[in-house]
């Protein structure tokens, strides 16, 4: 298939690679297609030699993006051909000009599309398992095969093709083994349950390859064993769920150690580029595999010497990796260590560097470092090139929202954004800045003091204008009484700016003008006649929208103390979805290949579905037919002998939840469910209890047991036994006495209490199922994924599953199958609303059948208090201010707790932090003393500060003074003895039961609706 005999070909080329400009190509484009016609017109009075010199011709023009709609017929005859290399470029050109659909195709007999693939593929079959072909036909019928399945998957029987495929694997030419690599990774990315029997064979490849056993020169490429038959092999090991072989996954760590410790950088570039590739495919595999922690570290760490080499491409694959390896659970914190590093890559002189270092400090970036990042971004901004800021603005915008520390700072940092690089700051960052300061009287100075401050600059962006006029309009009057801010000042300032504005800011700042002149008491007759002039003015103005304002603000400036009432404060904002981030969400294109990280990153995201053989890095678990939702409080764990907290009567009635809380369970047959409106009567808390487990399930719907916050009216219930655990009894909860023949593999109590302070990890698991879930807070929103994962090679049947949440909590779960295919995942999004502040949590009650056996269990959620917290940090002047002023005896409580269990103050400050409460040192002169603050976000309160003291006793650690305050006297109680269940020292294990009390027995059902949460849980069942 040489060209360099054709000199005509040649010139043709080089004459193309000569022309200056698009003109002067596409004229000799057009000779030469002319040329070829008039040539083609002739046919006969062409030789061989001729029309396939022209048909290269043409494919080189169509390659340039240029039209070629002549010729086919010349092209198609050349396959007719009886000399091979004839022959050959007719196929060549005849697939690249002509789509499988093409009607011309029909024509030619043997090219065609999905019939052709059908009568094709069992000849290619008998000659690639055929043992007396030779491998080079071999090698070509496994790549004809692979071209053939991906045009139709049909060709290839998995029932019969499976063992066929395991034999192949055995293969001891490299050659033949390679091509049916490629072949293998098709199939199992499709179907990976059916080749199950191939994993041993892949890694018995990666040993041999990896040991340098048996392999000829030729397949040694810069001493690297094979290294395309490497990443082949470790790819399709990334569609398996998992290894269940001790002795394989043992041996394929074994492997991967080899590979990550044996591969560095050197100044050969091909050896580079093979090493490499072997090793970033390893990285893959590892994330994919769960690796040990260590094993994890040691990538990130690797990872971390590629990114600071001077080679660009080793640089680029380095950030690229690492920030894949953020999907990893407890891999961020290692990843944090390289940080200053990523951001000096924010000044590489390549660009695709710069893009993926702001992708990687996006996605590395929480609360304990996002105000460096940020600060980074904006500094960036001044030097970044305009491709960059766009993306740049949004994602500092972002990420100042989500992980503000505290709403001025997020103001600031929005602010210098838009003064920075206004032209590509869009109108949805500026519009999320009003709703957070309409929402928070708190900011309303801060942001017009800020506002102010930008507009006397002599030159800003007209978004600043905007958001400015916009900020003095509403709420420039809370400056009346600084210098430089009364009303005519102010007014002065923005209308300086208006001749320079365009039409769109042109009606803000008429709307501003006329805040101003309602907001100016004792009215201002100058200002008043300036103000009048400038909405006369505009009274004729050609945009209709300005013209209506100046209009209708004329009118109403002269009705004197009415135009207050028609121009009132803007109400606040209902909280809603970000739109910056669906924005960001939008934005993202992902160019990378469609590996199997990618697939599993996907199915993250999307709706709950099942997900044959790709697990989460998080485990997986059972699924279920529809998850739903019913309310379900938890119980406490203080003893009300010792509270000594007192509460006022509070008159106002009980917060009932969204009407979407109600109790619906489906299933697959669809079955109702009656609604009763009874009381449980229970016995008083000195009865002696049973530990049965209808005892405990009566622990489960019981109110809480001790006093509760004044403005939510619950029934008494009895409280828990003086050995029982707060919560280990309900971490795993079971409604009647189950003779369950399958027990949990974890301590499933452990696993509750682990993940009430993390986000991510394993909520239940046993030989044949597995729950692992993940989560992301912000503010009073929360998104958990549920993995629920099949362990086994039969399929779980008669999935059901229920969720059954308190009223404080609003949950939207996605639906889910009855039936969990075989080493199959589901994954379940479930949406989670904080309405108030509360203790109780939310429960999972799910069962399916394996085989004969019937489990049932009923896990908490980890929905807990802390999660809706976030720390902040006060200096004095701002801490003690606020503590003064909540002298409400409800919204601050103080309380003597007696049973703590000994500790000393710096493990104390640490579990503060691990419930998301900042310790603040130097605020308390005692130093036996601890004081913490925190955020507490609501859709009652919104955000709501939160401050504790600890007073401890040197010589008694057995017991303290514990003082909360905030502006809410429900969240006060529901804070402080949230942080009191953390303090004292219940003792796990239970004694012995004593006798049996008689069980609160359930009325008759009579169709109405539920007002109590167990009766509504006792109604389901």
């Amino acid at each position: 298939m040489a060209l360099s005999g054709m000199r005509g070909l040649s010139v043709f080329i080089s004459d193309i690679r000569n022309c200056h400009n698009k003109e002067q190509e596409r004229l000799r484009v057009d000779k030469e297609l002319g040329n070829i016609r008039t040539r083609f017109k002739n046919e006969k009075g062409l030789s061989p030699y001729e029309k396939k010199k022209y048909v290269w011709k043409m494919l080189y023009i169509y390659m340039l993006g240029y039209d070629v709609d002549f010729g086919h017929m010349e092209t198609v005859s050349l396959i007719s051909a009886p000399k091979y290399p004839e022959k050959q470029v007719g196929y060549i050109v005849t697939s690249c000009l002509l789509n499988e659909n093409n009607d011309f195709l029909r024509m030619v007999g043997n090219i065609g599309g999905k019939e052709f693939s059908e009568s094709l593929a069992p000849d290619v079959q008998k000659l690639l398992i055929s043992s007396s072909c030779r491998p080079v036909v071999r090698k070509k019928a496994a790549l004809c095969l692979l071209r053939l399945y991906r045009k139709n998957p049909d060709v290839v029987n998995i029932d019969g093709w499976a063992d066929q495929m395991a034999q192949l694997l055995d293969e001891r030419d490299l050659g033949v083994l390679t091509s049916v690599m490629s072949l293998f990774v098709s199939l199992v990315s499709n179907n990976a349950e059916a080749y199950w029997n191939c994993l041993p064979k892949c890694v018995r490849i990666l040993e041999r390859l990896a040991r340098n056993q048996d392999i000829p020169q030729e397949y040694t490429y810069y001493g690297i064993p094979s290294p395309w038959l490497q990443v082949k092999t470790m790819r399709a090991l990334q569609y398996f769920p998992t290894i269940e072989d001790p002795n394989a996954r043992r041996a394929l760590f074994e492997v991967l150690q080899r590979i990550l410790m044996g591969t560095d950088v050197v100044k050969n570039v091909n050896k580079n580029n093979a090493s490499h590739a072997v090793l970033f495919e390893a990285l893959a595999l590892v994330m994919h595999l769960d690796a040990e922690k260590e094993m994890m570290s040691q990538c990130v760490a690797l990872l971390g010497k590629f990114i600071a080499v001077r080679e660009p491409n080793i640089r680029y694959l380095g950030l690229e990796n690492m920030t894949r390896m953020l999907l990893v659970t407890d891999v961020q914190d290692i990843i944090k260590r390289h940080q200053a590093q990523i951001i000096t890559s924010l000044k590489d002189p390549d660009i695709s560097i710069r893009r993926r270092a702001l992708d990687l400090l996006y996605g590395m970036c929480d609360v304990t470092n996002a105000k460096e990042i940020v600060e980074e971004l904006l500094q960036y901004l001044n030097t970044a090139e305009f491709a960059m800021r766009e993306e740049l603005s949004l994602k500092a915008a972002i990420l100042a929202e989500k992980f503000a520390p505290d709403l001025s700072w997020y103001v600031d940092v929005i602010l210098q954004l838009i003064d920075k690089a206004g032209d590509f700051v869009s109108d949805d960052i500026w519009y999320r800045v009003v709703q957070f300061v309409t929402n928070n009287e708190d900011l309303q100075p801060y942001a017009a003091a800020k506002a102010k401050e930008y507009l006397d600059k002599p030159a800003i962006h007209e978004t600043m204008v905007k958001v400015s006029a916009y900020l003095l309009g509403e709420y420039g009057h809370l400056l009346a009484r600084r210098p430089g801010c009364s009303p005519k000042e102010l007014f002065a300032i923005i209308n300086d700016k208006l001749p320079t504005v365009s039409t769109s800011t042109v009606a803000i700042l008429l709307s501003t003008y006329a805040k101003i002149l309602m907001h100016t008491q004792p009215p201002d007759v100058g200002l008043q006649q300036q103000i009048l002039t400038i909405f006369k003015k505009y009274e004729s103005y050609i945009d209709v929208e300005i013209q209506q304002r100046a209009v209708e603000y004329f009118e109403l400036s002269r009705k004197g103390s009415a135009l207050a009432d028609v121009l009132a404060e803007m109400p606040k904002f209902p909280e809603r979805e970000s739109a910056l981030l669906k924005k960001a969400e939008d934005a993202e294109v992902d160019t990378a290949e469609q590996s199997a990280i990618k697939l599993r990153s996907q199915q993250q995201t999307s709706s709950a579905l099942v997900v044959a053989d790709h697990p989460s890095a998080n485990g997986s678990a059972p699924a279920a037919n529809h998850l739903t939702l019913v309310k379900m409080p938890s119980q406490t764990v203080s003893d009300i002998q010792e509270s000594s907290a007192t509460y006022e009567e509070a008159s106002n009635p009980s917060v009932e939840a969204p009407k979407e809380n109600g109790p619906v369970e489906v299933e697959s047959n669809a079955t109702n469910i009656t609604e009763i409106n009874n009381e449980i009567k229970v016995e008083p808390p000195s009865t002696s209890r049973s530990t049965s487990p209808a005892d405990l399930l009566a622990d489960l719907l019981g109110p809480l047991a001790i006093e509760a916050p004044p403005a939510v009216e619950q029934h008494p219930a009895q409280g828990l036994d003086a050995n029982q655990s707060p919560v280990g009894d309900l971490a795993l909860a079971t409604l009647e006495d189950q003779s369950n023949s399958v027990q949990p593999t974890v301590n499933v109590e452990e696993k509750f209490h682990i993940l009430c302070t993390k986000d991510s990890g394993v909520l239940y698991e046993d030989p044949h199922i597995q729950i692992g879930l993940k989560a992301e807070w912000r503010a009073h929103h929360g998104r958990l994924v549920l993995f629920l994962g099949n362990k086994n090679t039969s399929p779980l049947m008669s999935v059901r599953a229920l969720i059954l949440p308190p009223s404080h909590l609003k949950m939207e779960p996605s639906s889910v199958p009855d039936t969990i295919p075989p080493r199959a995942q589901v994954q379940v999004p479930l949406e989670v609303v904080n309405l108030r502040a509360s203790r109780d949590v939310a429960v999972l009650d799910f069962s399916y059948t394996f085989g004969t056996a019937l489990v049932d269990a009923k896990l908490r959620l980890p929905v807990v208090l802390n999660k809706f917290l976030q720390p902040i940090t006060l200096t004095p002047d701002e801490f003690f201010p606020q503590w003064k002023a909540l002298t409400v005896h409800s919204l601050k409580v103080q309380e003597v707790v007696k049973g703590v269990k000994p500790m000393p103050l710096p493990e104390m400050a640490n579990l503060f932090m691990s419930l998301h409460l900042a310790v603040a040192p130097g605020l308390d002169n005692n130093s036996n003393n601890l004081v913490a603050c925190t955020t507490f976000f609501s859709e009652a309160t919104c955000a709501m500060l939160c401050l504790v003291r600890v007073e401890t006793d040197p010589q008694d650690r057995t017991q303290l003074r514990l003082t909360v305050a905030s502006g809410d006297r429900y969240l006060t109680f529901e804070l402080k003895e949230f942080i009191k269940e953390h303090l004292i020292d219940i003792p796990r294990t239970q004694a012995a039961p004593p006798p049996a009390a008689v069980q609160p027995q359930l009325p008759a059902a009579a169709p109405a609706t539920y007002n109590d949460p167990g009766a509504m849980l006792a109604g389901l069942l």
